[in-house]
């Protein structure tokens, strides 16, 4: 049975989607953006600042499950310009140790609030 995952330490979903969603055994975040739990959108900050808000909404919905991004399996990430790819890896690769989940990368014009970086992950319970 689907279940959905939801906390107040990241931004709230904000259209027909949740935090997150379970089976019990994976986990799918939404797709996160550079948005603050208290709503502050972030669109104009440098990549790396967006990119660490980003991955700091994927541990908070991580945590609310009691998971880490050492479960993390697989993400998703989605850049609106892709010369951006360099300095966004810099900070993402800091929130994975020596093994990191697989990835793929796209560039992917006009997301949503006109920000630069929207990130989704699958996560495995052990």
């Amino acid at each position: 049975m689907v279940r959905t995952i939801s906390t107040e330490e990241a931004p709230a979903a904000v259209g027909a989607y949740s935090q997150a969603t379970t089976d019990n055994n994976l986990v799918f975040t939404a797709g996160q953006i550079p948005l603050t739990a208290d709503g502050v959108l972030k669109s104009d900050a440098p990549i790396k600042v967006q990119t660490e808000l980003v991955m700091e909404n994927i541990q908070a919905v991580l945590a609310a499950e009691g998971l880490s991004m050492n479960d993390v399996l697989k993400t998703t990430v989605l850049l609106d310009n892709i010369d951006d790819f360099e300095a966004m890896n810099e900070m993402y690769s800091s929130y994975f140790g020596e093994n990191p989940p697989a990835r793929s990368a796209f560039e992917a014009g006009r997301l949503p609030k006109g920000v630069g970086i929207e990130i989704e992950a699958i996560a495995e319970k052990k």
